[in-house]
């Protein structure tokens, strides 16, 4: 169970949260600790150290020090508050001393603090010690800029170190407070977090089992907020993927089912009926007929198996020109069965990058459309121009033509919009959508309009490439 919750996002979180904010609290008690402190040296400094200077002032003028001209400055010295009051002579010998217990006077006092005084040093420091401030002061009496003695002042203050402890102790205690509240609130906030967190990998899960209708409702303005709206952008994304796929399945089982039926069922009719050879052999005809729809069909399903894999063949150098001559002269035989006339309009070194073979499938299933579904002795015009941004094929027709509102259906998959006919011409309705993902495949773009006279124009697109050497081409 512990195991379990470490690994958690609320916990980590919590547990961030928590460090960070007590680490930000230890700071501020040592800030504080330090700034109280200093506060307190000053405070000393400007104490202790003042009240020496004004016993070293009393003495100004003084030609020598002797036990009574110093007693009687300092009987006028009330004032002069300290636990010690030292004063010494420049040989260090005590002239003075404020204290009954440890009474120095006539002894020579080599405390360091005089011994600096006399030396001609100010001396000043203050410490704690045993939850005491201690402070020590020591100023030399100046004669003719010589030191002819030193005073000495030591303080030891429990208040203040009372006082300390009182706002140390109060900061620890809200500090500790103040840590558990944070702790309480970090729990909280991460429980908060977590649990929206928890409701989208939910919504993953369903989305995983197969839920793709399923959306997040998540409330707020933040980044949480946001990713809930990709996830819904995506999962409706997804619906509709799961929709073209069953739809494409749907259409394709039709298809594949058609000629497989019919294959059954002139084979079945050899089978079980006698009938005379001419007619067997009218029969196999047409199941190979059928076979030879089959294996169409089946290459144009790998074509776009193909595309949706997004496979990346390598991109060349190609001729849109050049590849268009090639084209009409491989469907030159069809079109002269029919008694239609293939007109092309080549601008010659029409060059743009394309992946191989991938130009020559697309102008070849337009103008094989174009023949295919144009009428008697019509006509199929096949242009290739460029300017100075693009190669432009066109592919056009003097058929029926497309009804205005099934032109934005024409490149859907399986879709045709004479079913009849295109079935009895061979069509599977996948031509043109293979068209499509070629084109958008290799960065161009494909629009159909319908042509003034009658019948259709598919325009097709893509970026000129210039000034190009013969490696290039190679």
């Amino acid at each position: 169970m512990l195991r379990s919750l470490r690994r958690t996002t609320q916990f980590k979180y919590a547990v961030i949260y928590v460090l960070i904010t007590a680490v930000a609290l230890i700071g501020l008690n040592l800030s504080t600790n330090s700034t109280m402190r200093q506060l307190m040296y000053q405070n000393k400094y400007s104490s202790v150290f003042g009240r020496a200077q004004i016993v070293a002032s009393s003495f100004a003028g003084s030609e020598i020090l002797t036990r009574e001209s110093v007693g009687q400055v300092m009987s006028l010295l009330e004032d002069v508050e300290s636990t010690r009051v030292l004063i010494t002579d420049n040989e260090g010998i005590c002239l003075y001393d404020n204290s009954t217990r440890y009474n120095a006077v006539g002894s020579v006092v080599l405390f360091p603090e005089i011994v600096s005084a006399l030396s001609g040093n100010d001396v000043f420091y203050s410490f704690f010690q045993r939850s005491v401030l201690e402070s020590h002061a020591a100023i030399p009496i100046m004669s003719l800029n010589n030191p002819m003695g030193a005073v000495y002042l030591m303080e030891y203050d429990t208040t203040q170190s009372v006082l300390v402890s009182a706002l140390r102790s109060n900061l620890i205690s809200i500090s500790l407070i103040l840590e558990a509240l944070i702790i309480v609130f970090s729990v909280l906030f991460s429980i908060a977090v977590t649990r929206r967190i928890h409701k989208i990998m939910s919504s993953m899960a369903q989305v995983q089992d197969g839920d793709y209708s399923h959306e997040i409702d998540m409330r707020g303005n933040d980044e949480l907020t946001d990713l809930s709206s990709e996830f819904n952008k995506l999962t409706r994304r997804l619906q509709e993927g799961e929709q073209v796929r069953r739809q494409f399945v749907s259409d394709a089982s039709h298809e594949l089912k058609t000629p497989l039926a019919s294959i059954k069922l002139l084979s079945d009719s050899i089978l079980q009926n006698e009938m005379p050879m001419q007619t067997i052999r009218e029969f196999v005809l047409d199941i190979g007929n059928e076979a030879d729809r089959l294996t169409r069909l089946s290459q144009k399903l790998l074509s776009l198996s193909k595309l949706d894999s997004n496979v990346d063949e390598a991109f060349v150098v190609v001729d849109a020109a050049d590849i268009a001559w090639k084209v009409c002269r491989m469907l030159q035989p069809q079109a002269s069965l029919k008694h239609i006339t293939v007109v092309p309009e080549m601008q010659p070194e029409s060059y743009m990058m394309n992946q191989e073979d991938s130009l020559y499938q697309i102008i070849f299933n337009l103008t094989e459309n174009a023949i295919k579904y144009n009428v008697e002795e019509g006509s199929v015009f096949l242009t290739v121009k460029r300017d100075e941004e693009f190669v432009t094929i066109e592919v056009g027709d003097t058929g029926v033509g497309i009804p205005e509102k099934e032109m934005d259906h024409v490149f859907d998959r399986f879709y045709r919009v004479d079913k009849a006919r295109s079935r009895a011409m061979g069509g599977s309705g996948l031509g043109l959508s293979i068209v499509h993902d070629l084109v958008e495949h290799n960065d161009g773009t494909i629009s159909v309009r319908a042509r003034e006279g009658g019948g259709t124009v598919f325009t097709v697109q893509f970026a000129y490439v210039h000034a190009l050497d013969e490696e290039d081409l190679q």
